[in-house]
């Protein structure tokens, strides 16, 4: 029989266990577990326009946005729901507008417009990274609403959905085709 005291000793022992906890480590940089119990909540209010472009002063109130497009998400990876939509302010601008958002937390997740249709469960996770997107930026918080700028170059006819991108494990949390209003 073996004992405790010999296998403290094991040169084999210590390299084994500096091996486990290396890897231990490297596992919850990696998949960081704990943001399935944690949650961001950002509520911006919706974007306007305060008046003319430039030093010009103020006489007229806020200009409320058009909407160009809207979607409803559908879950993929994880349970998502909420609403998005295009809009597009006085000055010309538009913004992406994610509404009642609610999903789970996750390491490096993302706000992309893409040109992938939107495919319902399993089949649609795996698919916003063939072909075009546009990264928005990372995503402010899992639940609220907030607001994301879309560059002045972007085509909205050919980028027709919204995907909530998990940059880390390439898959889509969930995601919402975009219908022009």
């Amino acid at each position: 029989m073996v004992s405790v005291r010999k296998i403290a000793r094991s040169p084999i022992a210590w390299v084994l266990t500096v091996l486990v906890v290396a890897g231990l480590g490297a596992a919850l940089a990696l998949f960081q577990p704990w943001r399935l119990v944690t949650d961001t909540t950002v509520n911006e209010a919706v974007p306007t326009v305060v008046g003319p472009p430039g030093d010009l002063p103020q006489i007229d109130p806020p200009t409320q946005p058009r909407t160009l497009a809207t979607g409803t998400f559908v879950s993929h990876e994880h349970s998502t729901s909420g609403a998005v939509s295009v809009l597009q302010l006085a000055d010309g601008s538009r913004v992406l507008r994610l509404e009642n958002l609610d999903t789970s937390d996750g390491p490096a997740l993302h706000v992309w417009l893409t040109d992938a249709p939107v495919l319902e469960g399993r089949a649609g996770w795996g698919v916003f990274d063939d072909g075009r997107h546009t990264d928005l930026g990372q995503l402010k918080g899992n639940k609220g609403s907030q607001n994301y700028a879309i560059p002045a170059e972007v085509d909205l006819t050919a980028l027709t959905s919204v995907s909530i991108w998990c940059d880390r494990f390439d898959v889509s949390f969930g995601a919402a085709a975009l219908h022009a209003v």
